[in-house]
């Protein structure tokens, strides 16, 4: 921290504060608790440790923001809010209860009490389509913006796989048996803190028994559909989840699929 070219991250609480180029500002060191974020060139790269008033929230206006940057930019605030996050959920110790503190610049949790050490830790999440001849199931939740679809997601529970997993969340969520899953990439999602595992699965039917806790609606969406939703096409069925989501990229990797066929 004492290095004469350390720079510290400029942040909007726990937002990202872009210069004229969309870019991310950096700044002289400032004082207050610090999470360390690596080396640039020999240059050491801070961001502050902020106290959040509602950790976990997510405005989808975030994401405006989130689409300006590079994808360099994207995934070192992304490690910041997500270190941020973990921070906040896990102030006292979870062994005796006590008050714990930052250390290892950051990077981990230490209980001045009873000793134990803490570190944090990522949620798997699967984000998957069903494929049935030639279309991919599609689903949107209430919170999502008008017109929004996306795939169908769930976090992974103790005790699964990561095809265990995709097979029942698409069965819980919309009633459909698949057979045959294959991973397609991955992606760290910072609200709060998980992995995308994005998969692919053979659906056995195309019957949809919604669960309506889960979603608002779902559909069976054809190739030029997808097409026409990821370019934008302004009669496009549906309105594609944005480029930088993993979603995005599913739905893409299947219509190259075509492409490779």
């Amino acid at each position: 921290m004492a290095h004469e070219e350390a720079r510290w991250l400029r942040l909007d609480g726990v937002d990202p504060l872009l210069d004229a180029s969309g870019r991310l500002t950096w700044g002289a060191m400032e004082d207050g608790a610090a999470l360390f974020l690596g080396l640039d060139e020999g240059r050491p790269l801070f961001a502050p440790l902020v106290w959040m008033a509602a950790p976990g929230q997510r405005a989808f206006a975030l994401f405006r923001v989130l689409g300006m940057m590079s994808a360099r930019d994207a995934a070192i605030w992304g490690a910041v809010r997500s270190l941020n996050e973990w921070h906040n959920r896990h102030r006292f110790c979870s062994v005796c209860g006590h008050a714990s503190e930052s250390f290892r610049a950051g990077w981990g949790r230490k209980c001045p009490n009873c000793g134990a050490e803490h570190f944090p830790r990522v949620d798997p999440v699967v984000i998957m389509l069903a494929e049935h001849r030639g279309r991919v199931l599609l689903g949107r939740q209430p919170a999502y913006p008008p017109g929004r679809y996306s795939a169908l997601a769930g976090f992974v529970e103790p005790g699964e796989s990561i095809e265990e997993a995709v097979a029942r969340e698409i069965h819980e969520e919309a009633g459909i048996a698949v057979g045959a899953v294959r991973y397609v990439a991955s992606q760290p999602w910072p609200f709060p803190g998980q992995l995308m595992i994005a998969c692919i699965a053979a659906a056995e039917s195309d019957a949809i028994r919604l669960d309506a806790t889960e979603l608002e609606d779902a559909f069976w969406a054809s190739r030029d559909e997808v097409r026409a939703a990821l370019a934008g096409a302004p009669d496009a069925t549906f309105d594609a989840p944005p480029h930088f989501a993993i979603a995005n990229t599913l739905l893409t990797r299947w219509i190259d699929e075509e492409k490779e066929t």
